[in-house]
């Protein structure tokens, strides 16, 4: 690599980048919406490479300790998430703690309690993370680790921005992959961005939060027979959802800024440690922390179409998924097909927390199971563009529908 030295400090670079691999469909993350993505993709014929950052996958389902598969129902009895989210959530408690209230049985909630108990569970994050390294490996996926997505090549094809494939870094150095439809899952929208899609950005409040064992949560998965019951929560900072908990004098952070994330970083690690000191130090044990940032939403696409709050109970003809409310009741989706593109932009595909939401509608989306719904999708879109030959925001919406319904994905909520 040639290195120039500039008048500002900075340094001009000139690189040959060799070309490393290739398949029909790169996705960029391996977070539940990019393993979605991937495995759908694969399942209908395509060849498929998955670069993940990381050592595992998941995303903030796993290494961000974020392991609870929120409610996928209408608060009333009745399930409206379906499809993948409900094959990754029997995957997700295959082999490891959790399970769904017993009382629900083929969608619809028939025990006692009014209000009904939510369709959800919690999970071993670790456990799940091998699960899908199996299961995607099994479908023929190529799983590419440690191998972050360093940038994205285009050219220019009647009047629109095209995408060539992906420049990867890892530990061999720069590489690129070329592909014939990007899914850009990385969770800020880095790909898109760098394409020059529109974006947009949003704050992130003071969230960290580990798991601990004690003596007592010893005693009482022994006493219950449940191994989940041995965790307990710590926090390094511990704001809600809705900003509950965040310092008044703290800014908030920018999940795309490298120095917010160390801040966070280094403020949430300290903290942590600060409430582990007043313990007595052969009464507990800090078991995990994240392995990534635990920002809810950093950058995502200003799509086609944008999911926004006020958009429950409305019927879209080019929905893709329904999906519901995960922290209230009764408030139904449907998520459109433009929410995952942009018109003159081909080739490119979002998913999962980088889809086009506003405000709340942006949280509604981000969570796992809507995350997995939109995955699916941005994966047999991927494998439509490809077969069909058409641009990826103008698809054959219908089939697409026609496909997912046959694979258990509720369109509609009415």
């Amino acid at each position: 690599m040639e290195y120039k030295i500039l008048s500002d400090g900075g340094i001009e670079s000139r690189m040959n980048i060799p070309m490393r691999g290739s398949a029909d469909v790169i996705v960029a993350g391996g977070g539940v919406a990019g393993c979605a993505a991937a495995l759908e993709a694969a399942r209908h014929g395509c060849s498929v490479i998955l670069f993940e950052k990381s050592m595992l996958l998941g995303g903030l389902a796993t290494l961000g300790l974020v392991n609870w598969f929120v409610p996928m129902d209408d608060g009333k009895g009745r399930q409206v998430i379906f499809g993948m989210a409900e094959e990754f959530l029997r995957l997700s408690i295959k082999y490891g703690y959790g399970d769904v209230n017993p009382g629900w049985k083929n969608g619809v909630y028939d025990g006692k309690g009014d209000p009904p108990p939510r369709y959800c569970s919690g999970f071993s994050a670790d456990i799940f993370a091998l699960c899908l390294t199996e299961l995607l490996n099994s479908a023929g996926v190529e799983l590419r680790f440690d191998a972050s997505a360093a940038d994205i090549v285009t050219r220019k094809e009647n009047g629109a921005v095209a995408t060539e494939g992906v420049i990867i870094h890892d530990k061999s150095g720069f590489g690129f992959y070329k592909s014939k439809i990007v899914v850009d899952v990385t969770g800020d929208a880095d790909l898109l961005y760098k394409m020059g899609v529109p974006t947009l950005k949003r704050g992130n409040y003071d969230s960290y939060f580990g798991k601990v064992i004690n003596m007592d949560s010893i005693k009482k998965a022994l006493e219950s027979g449940n191994i989940g019951n041995i965790y307990r929560g710590v926090s390094g900072g511990h704001s809600n959802l809705y900003g509950h908990g965040h310092p008044i004098d703290m800014p908030l952070f920018d999940g795309t800024d490298a120095d917010d994330i160390s801040r966070y970083t280094v403020s949430s690690q300290i903290r942590m440690l600060e409430k582990l000191k007043k313990d007595d130090r052969l009464s507990r044990d800090l078991v995990q922390i994240p392995g990534m940032v635990n920002f809810r939403a950093t950058r995502r696409l200003d799509g086609d179409a944008t999911l926004r709050p006020e958009d429950s109970g409305i019927r879209y003809d080019d929905s893709i998924g329904a999906i519901c409310d995960f922290d209230g009741r009764e408030y139904l989706y449907e998520v459109r097909y433009g929410v995952l593109v942009k018109t003159g932009f081909d080739g490119i595909i979002t998913a999962g927390r980088t889809a086009s939401g506003d405000g709340y509608g942006w949280d509604i989306l981000r969570v796992i199971p809507p995350a997995i719904i939109t995955g699916q999708a941005a994966g047999l879109a991927a494998a439509e563009s490809i077969k069909n030959g058409n641009r990826i925001w103008e698809p054959d919406i219908r089939k697409l529908q026609s496909i997912l319904e046959s694979e258990d994905v509720k369109i509609h909520n009415r």
